[in-house]
Formats: C-alpha cells, sequence, structure tokens
C-alpha cells in the first residue's frame, strides 16, 4: 500500500510541474532556415575555434591588429569562397614570409560585397576567411599561428555600387595579429 501510495504521489508531483509554452514563430520559413544556419555556422565556428583571437604568449585573450597590411588582398568570385589561381601566388608569400617570421600571428578578416542578407553574408565571408586558412596550412603554416573573422558587408573596400566595386569588396584581407 506504501509503495501505491509513493508512486501515485510521483505522478502527482510530475503531472502537475509546470510545462513551458511551445514557442511559436512569426519567421517565414525562409528566415527560419536563414537563422539555424546562423546558429549552425556559429556552433562550427565556436567547435572549431574559427574567430579565436591570437596575442603572444602570456597576454591577455584579445586581438590587436595592425590597420595596415604588408599583404595584398585576395579576391572571390560573386557567391564563391574556393581560392582562385591568381591568388596563389599572394598566399605563397604569405605562407613565405610566415616561415620566417615564426612568432608573427595572423588574421585573415572575410569580407564580401552588399548583396544578399546580413546573415548570409557573415557565413560567406567566414567560408572565404576558412578557405583561405585552409590553403595557408596546407603551405606548411601552422594552425595555431591563424585566426580568422568574418565582416561580411559591414567593412568595404569600395562604396561604389557597380561590379567593379563588388569585386573589390569580394576578398580575404590578412592583417598581422600584434
Amino acid at each position: 500500500m506504501k509503495k501505491f501510495f509513493i508512486l501515485l504521489l510521483m505522478v502527482f508531483i510530475l503531472g502537475c510541474a509546470e510545462r513551458q509554452p511551445m514557442p511559436t514563430s512569426t519567421l517565414t520559413p525562409e528566415q527560419q532556415a536563414a537563422e539555424e544556419a546562423r546558429k549552425a555556422e556559429e556552433a562550427r565556428a565556436k567547435k572549431e575555434g574559427v574567430g579565436e583571437k591570437l596575442l603572444p604568449p602570456g597576454k591577455e585573450k584579445g586581438l590587436v591588429a595592425e590597420e595596415a597590411s604588408p599583404f595584398k588582398d585576395i579576391q572571390f568570385e560573386f557567391d564563391r569562397y574556393d581560392i582562385r589561381p591568381d591568388a596563389k601566388p599572394v598566399l605563397d608569400s604569405i605562407a613565405s614570409w610566415m616561415s620566417k617570421n615564426k612568432k608573427a600571428n595572423i588574421l585573415i578578416e572575410g569580407h564580401c560585397d552588399e548583396r544578399g542578407t546580413n546573415e548570409y553574408n557573415l557565413a560567406l565571408g567566414e567560408k572565404r576567411a576558412k578557405a583561405t586558412k585552409d590553403h595557408l596550412i596546407s603551405l606548411g603554416v601552422a594552425p595555431n599561428r591563424i585566426a580568422t573573422i568574418s565582416y561580411g558587408e559591414e567593412k568595404p573596400a569600395c562604396n561604389g555600387r557597380n561590379e567593379d566595386c563588388w569585386q573589390r569588396n569580394r576578398r580575404a584581407h590578412t592583417v598581422i595579429a600584434k
């Protein structure tokens, strides 16, 4: 009888627990898909340490990057993040510089033109930065010396609304992290 009473009491307590209402979404299916893609990209970036800030040992985590860069930007085609053949000499020169400057770290910034949503451009900028990082790693640069960040369309190199400016904005910009 005691077991029955205890079981009944447990069912009552568990059955009376406050339940959270299911959230109702006011987003369109396209907006929901974009939001899910953004969250997945953030989770992947966090898991892979993408965007990790690099400083010399003994310093707090943070990022101080030089404004001017000794490296040329590499360009990307519209809506693409694969490394173009004309970018390979630039990346070779960065890898060579890194091999001569063993204590230096770099930050690769991924940029996009203004077309597309902010969320899409941030994800595309991250893919461009990661593709650049992966290519430098394939050239022998240690992964822990390269950080990436995406600025999407937020820091344009050119403010015009034409193909020439859009092409200049579709880039990976490499700076030296101090």
